[in-house]
């Protein structure tokens, strides 16, 4: 019995025809729950933020306005960084209405390394990990309840990982 007497005669073209039909027609029964979290992608890119230069600058750009210390807000960075390309960093913090929290590092060439919004009800807990250029001051910002907190740590980043 050769190709042509069967029955039913499916080549491989055909089966990933109906599997892809299959597939497009299941991406149209996304739940309607997942619609504010895909709108959230559509939020205007800082673009002016991440292109200053200094943090203040970039905060300015970010927020508008100036950010006062708090302990609410709690920066974990090492106080050695060994390694610059990868400076694992994380804020945590017990304020309530939370909105958002953003990384700076003053000495980098672009200071604004990241920035989060919280969407409501969200554990307000961001990590990353940051490269850094040289020594220099982390800042966190954490908008909550429209007014902003900050965190600030000074990271050393060895050269060549010796630790001195």
């Amino acid at each position: 019995m050769d190709r042509t007497d069967t029955p039913f005669s499916a080549t491989r073209r055909l089966i990933l025809q109906g599997a892809g039909s299959v597939a497009l027609v299941g991406l149209g029964n996304i739940p309607f729950g997942l619609a504010p979290a895909l709108a959230a992608a559509n939020d205007k890119y800082p673009e002016d933020a991440f292109k200053a230069k200094t943090d203040a600058d970039a905060i300015k750009a970010l927020y508008g306005r100036t950010a006062e210390p708090s302990d609410k807000v709690k920066l974990d960075a090492p106080e050695i960084a060994e390694n610059g390309a990868v400076v694992p960093i994380s804020v945590s913090t017990s304020l309530t209405d939370v909105t958002s929290i953003s990384f700076f590092v003053s000495e980098n060439p672009n200071a604004l390394a990241a920035s989060y919004q919280i969407p409501a009800g969200t554990v307000p807990s961001v990590s990353n990990r940051l490269k850094m250029a040289k020594t220099s001051n982390v800042i966190a910002i954490v908008e909550a309840g429209g007014k902003l907190y900050s965190a600030t740590k000074e990271v050393k980043v060895t050269v060549g990982g010796c630790g001195g």
